[in-house]
């Protein structure tokens, strides 16, 4: 007889319902599947197993991996890893046993839902059966993406390969030993399950307020306002929805139309910029860009976003749980009794703009002063990394990384000094108080997706598909879109931005520009690894720092990153290529 194994949170278990008899589990908590049929709390532990392996549900910082930051930990797998120590078993990037793990669960899932009694009436079972169904394929196409941008790769015949596709529940007596699938049959499944999922779900959670807003397919078994609410409403606004399966489809596109991909499936850039393009349009187009998106950690933006409510700017994200100050502890700089731990680079500050849009290399029109490097620089500079002499914490206190600086904050004083010139400044509230005699904690906000990666996704596909004025069957072009971003951050606000209309005539200045502006919008966020990886560029630039002694400011080399040609494309993990003959691993590893 088949068993289902009844192993997610009681604490989410509690959230769900408390008619539930929780106190008399079966031997080992192991049931038999039939069980579930009239337990829907146990079916859905199922589901919830899915959710809470999300990888994006906490901050990864694998961003020391890359050009963009440091740690001062040197024993963070990340760092290992870009020293030169990543292999097929010491892999910090795996998502081979927790994405599978939770296709598992899922697949278990959609094996027994059919036979839930999920409500007392048979119309009420039929929508949470369709909700929880479309959440399930929105999470499998969500795993399954991430399990190729981790582990699909070239094999010894050269030809693009993805993962084993599993659409069953396996158990003990399965056969385990599968082949990999194509780059393009995964794809094929992503936008499969993304299909089924949209066909289910509603474009968002929220309640309807008239019986005419009732879908038509549940008029039809005459279901009322209330039932409808019931199952499609507030209550479930942190669930995966119509809205947030569309920006994972783009987000899927937009890694298979890269150039690390694009050879091995059919996938187009004008198909990513019309998946990205959709998901704008509901949001009311360039128009939509949320003035305070960039600011999405910060007080108002996070006091906004109570009872699972989002602000414009956030598509899908973690729920905010209690107020903590576990991020600033770890990131603050010793002076506000933090561990100072990520320290951004000297290569991520030279990326961003001075104010008027010029980059500071292009010294005779950006006006950028070597001994007052952070003078009139893009405002993203100052919010995202804290750089010397700028103030942080409750009480505005003056930061000094300088080689001589009197306290721990200059450059290598301690172990929790920044070893690079600066410290992370965005993710963090500042009205976060760690000093032991006042400790006070706020409410934080971890996005799983957030819009301005649709709009940056929109733009790079856009331009290549269609030039940087172009707009193919949308009606903005990556021009538009790349110009509304620089206007947030208030880049070209004052002078027109004529940098940006200089490159908006040539395609391969325009492509570097949104490169840039992806960078700096999405840093610290766990993008930009992988951005390298899929744009096919060099992984090996050293991490630079700076150090500032007697007003002046040199270069530092800091730490090299060493990673070989074949790293581009991650490996299946030792362990598995050792259990099964079928598997074959990814060239180099």
């Amino acid at each position: 007889m088949k068993k289902i194994i009844f192993i997610f949170s009681i604490a989410s278990v509690l959230s769900l319902t408390s008619c539930e008899d929780m106190f008399e589990p079966a031997i080992e908590n192991i049931l038999d599947i039939e069980t579930a049929y009239d337990r829907p709390l146990y079916a859905q532990g199922l589901l919830l197993n899915g959710y809470t392996r999300v990888p994006t549900n906490s901050w990864s910082f694998n961003d020391v991996a890359t050009d963009d930051a440091v740690i001062n930990e040197r024993a963070n797998d990340y760092q290992k890893i870009a020293t030169g120590q990543w292999t097929a078993i010491n892999n910090p990037f795996d998502q081979w046993r927790n994405s599978k793990s939770a296709i598992q669960y899922i697949n278990n899932f959609l094996e027994l839902t059919d036979k839930v009694s999920w409500a007392s009436t048979e119309q009420v079972t039929t929508m949470f059966n369709d909700r929880m169904k479309g959440e399930a394929y929105g999470l499998r196409a969500l795993f399954m993406f991430h399990l190729l941008q981790s582990h699909a790769g070239k094999t010894s015949s050269g030809e693009l390969m993805g993962v084993p596709i599993i659409l069953e529940h396996e158990v003990l007596s399965s056969d385990f030993n599968h082949k990999r699938a194509t780059f393009e049959a995964c794809m094929q499944q992503i936008y499969a399950d993304i299909q089924k999922a949209e066909d289910l779900l509603p474009l968002d959670y929220e309640d309807i307020s008239s019986q005419s807003e009732v879908p038509a397919k549940y008029q039809a078994l005459a279901i009322k306002m209330d039932d409808y609410n019931r199952v499609f409403g507030k209550h479930f606004r942190l669930r995966m929805s119509k809205r947030i399966i569309q920006a994972i489809k783009a987000k899927a596109a937009l890694m298979a139309a890269s150039p690390a991909f694009a050879s091995g499936n059919t996938t187009t850039w004008a198909d990513a910029a019309n998946y990205a393009g959709l998901v704008i349009q509901q949001k009311g187009g360039v128009s939509g860009i949320d003035p305070q998106g960039a600011l999405f950690y910060q007080q108002n933006s996070v006091n906004a976003m109570n009872e699972g409510r989002n602000t414009s700017e956030i598509l899908w994200r973690v729920d905010r749980g209690d107020v903590s100050s576990n991020l600033e502890a770890d990131q603050f700089p010793p002076t506000l009794f933090g561990r100072g731990r990520i320290n951004p680079t000297q290569n991520l500050v030279d990326a961003f703009p001075m104010a008027n849009g010029y980059p500071v290399t292009d010294i005779a029109n950006s006006g950028f002063n070597a001994q007052s490097p952070y003078d009139n620089r893009d405002p993203r500079l100052k919010n995202y990394i804290l750089v010397n002499g700028t103030t942080s914490g409750v009480n505005n206190t003056a930061i000094n990384t300088t080689v001589n600086s009197p306290t721990n904050d200059g450059l290598n004083k301690v172990e929790t000094s920044t070893r690079t010139g600066y410290y992370l400044r965005k993710l963090l509230r500042q009205d976060v108080n760690l000093n032991p005699s006042s400790t006070s904690g706020q409410y934080h906000i971890t996005p799983r997706l957030r819009m301005t990666e649709i709009y940056l996704a929109y733009a790079e596909a856009a331009n290549e598909a269609w030039g940087p004025t172009g707009t193919g069957t949308q009606s903005f072009s990556a021009y538009d879109i790349i110009k509304a971003i620089r206007t947030r951050a208030g880049v070209g606000t004052t002078n027109g931005d004529p940098y940006l209309n200089q490159v908006k005539n040539n395609k391969e200045l325009m492509r570097e520009l949104i490169r840039n502006e992806r960078r700096l919008e999405l840093c610290f966020e766990g993008f930009r690894f992988w951005d390298i990886r899929r744009w096919n560029k060099n992984l090996t630039e050293p991490a630079r720092g700076i150090s500032i002694q007697n007003n002046s400011y040199t270069t530092i080399q800091v730490e090299n990153r060493v990673y070989e040609p074949y790293m581009q494309y991650g490996p299946i993990p030792y362990s598995e290529i050792l259990k099964y003959s079928n598997l074959e691993q990814n060239m180099g590893w």
